[in-house]
């Protein structure tokens, strides 16, 4: 049986291959009989699936993490690529059942990352900025090359979040030279550390759950927590403006009070992070879209993009 991945097959083709079960979520229809909504994932992207009449026996098997031979059709439901499952079983010992295998990786490796990274920090010229990202980097450098941005929508890979956050900071670089008004240690600082809460919030990079942490108070809170307990560490004064600016930065970084930050931006620095993370979240998940859509066709609808969908045009211009 020749492997394929996912996004090979051709929509209304039928198959059988080899896929990661991402996440698997226990459902219950109108009629009150259970389902399992899946998220399955090779390294040619993610794509959902629904299990109909599922056991208990099917619950307690087909979970996160797990890597399963699926038989069934790519089709598209209401503009959004999924498979109908006609039969499901776990990957065998003897067939390709290391998860792996499966994991969507991101474009740097960590070393890559690494060096990318050093030359923003050495360019925190404030002193108290530099000692903080630096000392929360180092207790977070094993999770934070490694976790994914966010459990769906951008950047949803192994490593996505050292890749966002070194994507944040090559737009912020050509922002601050452009506007040299622009404190570039505390937007540098602020792009550092505004989504390292995840490394918290989130389980893993391959199952991607969210931890009672993660649910309970958010990557946001976390951060402003570890500021805080980075301040205390370092003998710094938690009431100094320079450490009530940067905690301001990572508070307030989604931009609106009802889009989870619980301040909205009153600096400069503070509008110019939300707007490039916006931004970069945004290409992200337009180019994913994209990655899957034939030329002359419309994506799928983006959730994370008020659920419009966007046309490859096709050819270049």
């Amino acid at each position: 049986m020749d492997y394929n991945r996912i996004y090979d097959i051709p929509v209304d083709e039928n198959f059988e291959t080899y896929l990661l079960i991402k996440l698997a979520e226990k459902r219950q229809d109108r009629n009150g009989k259970m389902f399992i909504a899946f998220t399955f994932e090779d390294r040619s992207g993610s794509i959902s699936g629904m299990y109909w009449g599922a056991s208990e026996e099917d619950l307690e098997t087909f979970q996160a993490g797990r890597v399963v031979h699926i038989a069934g059709r790519r089709e598209l439901y209401n503009g959004k690529p999924q498979v109908r499952i006609n039969a499901l079983r776990l990957a065998r010992d003897d067939e390709p059942n290391d998860p792996e295998m499966y994991i969507d990786q991101g474009p740097m490796s960590r070393q890559e990352m690494i060096d990318e990274i050093n030359p923003y920090l050495d360019a925190i010229t404030n002193e108290d900025y530099q000692q903080i990202v630096r000392h929360i980097l180092n207790q977070a450098s094993k999770d934070f090359f490694a976790y994914p941005a966010a459990k769906k929508n951008h950047h949803a890979f192994v490593g996505g979040l050292g890749f966002h956050t070194i994507s944040m900071l090559r737009l912020a670089q050509s922002v601050a030279y452009q506007y040299p008004i622009i404190d570039k240690s505390l937007l540098y600082a602020g792009v550092l550390l505004h989504d390292i809460g995840k490394t918290i919030e989130l389980s893993d990079p391959l199952t991607t759950e969210y931890t009672l942490a993660g649910n309970m108070l958010g990557h946001i809170t976390i951060i402003s927590e570890w500021i805080n307990q980075a301040v205390l560490d370092l003998g710094l004064d938690n009431n100094a403006e320079e450490i009530i600016l940067l905690k301001h930065m990572v508070l307030s970084h989604h931009g609106k009070r009802e889009w989870g930050s619980p301040v909205e931006p009153h600096l400069l620095e503070a509008e110019v992070l939300h707007h490039i993370d916006n931004l970069d979240a945004s290409i992200e998940m337009i180019k994913e879209a994209l990655d899957h859509t034939d030329a002359g066709q419309y994506t799928e609808r983006i959730f994370g993009m008020d659920n419009r969908n966007f046309y490859k045009f096709k050819e270049s211009h």
